[in-house]
């Protein structure tokens, strides 16, 4: 079983993985289904009583059209936070993992979760502390809940509709082995005992000679042996950063991933270590070149990490207009979850009514159906 092979039987294909239009397609549904949600809760909380009688002091005004965050606006808001993520986790000095993680539980959750909803700032927190579960890099929820200064409540509270945003699928791909397995692969090439593929007939001595020749000329070993160290390191740098801030895990393999950024970094050399895979004559080398080049390009339109003046002016604007429609019902989630937990005790219990009981059942069924709905159906076999 070849290493694409087993990728493809992962959650992370089945479940996280797109073409370009079925991802602005579901981000679009996303959006739209927020919208109507706030609006239809804005339309509720002006025509209540208590709304009708602050109207009616002239302290508020009512029937005002909610201005929602756009598809753009919502990409924005989120980067912003995914930049977030990283900052923190580096100042906290946790694994390149669990930072990798954190980033992709809080991409995966806003494709069928909008800011509108659920604020970033406070599922990010959960994002970090469930990356760190899922990475063997525990640490108790009191102590994380110190490093941010915030209750243990308001970490612990988005838990469940983080996990169920994620589909309960907790395997995150990195391409960051991948490019690890690379670079040893080409530092056995200039000690002339690496081996190629099964489909290139080459002596590990030949392999070595070659990448002598790989522009610019190499003098010797040790020369070959530096110029690897630091495609290697700048390659990392690309997937600590650019990888994780780009749609590059939602349309790209992890495979394809690394390989795009060390043919960002040293071209000649990715070149190079795919000729020792892939025969000359291979239908699959054009083919898979054009596919690096669109993922390097891809790693290229990566935010920078530090926002310049225009980009703090922009995002200023959209969290402001972010406070005006967030949905009112979603803002205190820590005292929806409180309610939850009550209810399900109650429940458990007998102290609900079974009519009250069956109701919340449905609802909670019908919760699930809507995240099916906007992810559609299992994914069958498509792209490599």
């Amino acid at each position: 079983m070849t290493e694409d092979d087993i990728y493809r039987t992962s959650t992370q294909y089945r479940l996280w993985s797109f073409t370009p239009e079925s991802l602005a397609s579901l981000r679009a549904t996303t959006n739209a289904a927020a919208a109507q949600s706030v609006r239809a809760a804005v339309r509720h909380l002006q025509t209540s009583p208590e709304q009708e009688s602050t109207d009616q002091d002239g302290s508020k005004g009512s029937g005002l059209e909610v201005d929602c965050l756009t598809i753009e606006e919502e990409q924005k808001i989120v980067s912003f936070y995914c930049l977030q993520t990283i900052e923190f986790v580096d100042f906290c000095e946790y694994p390149t993992n669990v930072k990798a993680t954190a980033v992709q539980y809080l991409k995966r959750f806003y494709l069928t979760n909008s800011p509108m909803t659920y604020h970033p700032k406070e599922i990010m927190r959960t994002a970090v502390y469930l990356a760190m579960k899922s990475e063997d890099n525990f640490h108790s929820v009191r102590s994380f809940a110190e490093k941010l200064a915030v209750p243990t409540e308001d970490i612990l509270a988005p838990e469940f509709l983080l996990t169920q945003g994620l589909r309960f699928t907790f395997d995150v791909r990195h391409p960051f082995h991948g490019l690890e397995g690379g670079f040893l692969e080409l530092l056995a090439f200039t000690n002339g005992k690496g081996e190629a593929g099964a489909m290139v007939q080459k002596s590990p001595k030949d392999i070595r000679q070659e990448m002598l020749e790989v522009p610019p000329k190499a003098k010797d070993v040790k020369e070959l042996v530096t110029r690897c160290q630091t495609a290697h390191g700048r390659a990392k740098e690309l997937l600590k950063t650019a990888a994780l801030l780009t749609d590059a895990y939602f349309l790209y393999t992890p495979s394809q991933i690394w390989l795009s950024a060390l043919f960002m970094v040293d071209e000649a050399l990715a070149r190079f270590y795919l000729d020792t895979k892939l025969s000359p004559t291979s239908e699959m080398k054009p083919k898979l070149f054009t596919v690096l080049q669109q993922c390097a390009g891809m790693l290229r339109s990566a935010p920078a990490a530090q926002p310049d003046k225009e980009e703090k002016k922009e995002l200023k604007r959209i969290q402001k207009k972010l406070e005006q429609c967030r949905n009112p019902q979603k803002l205190d989630l820590v005292g929806i979850n409180q309610a939850q937990k009550r209810d399900a005790d109650m429940d458990g219990g007998g102290g609900l009514d079974g009519n009250v009981a069956k109701k919340r059942k449905l609802e909670r069924e019908q919760s699930m159906k809507e995240s099916d709905d906007l992810f559609g159906p299992v994914l069958g076999d498509k792209k490599g």
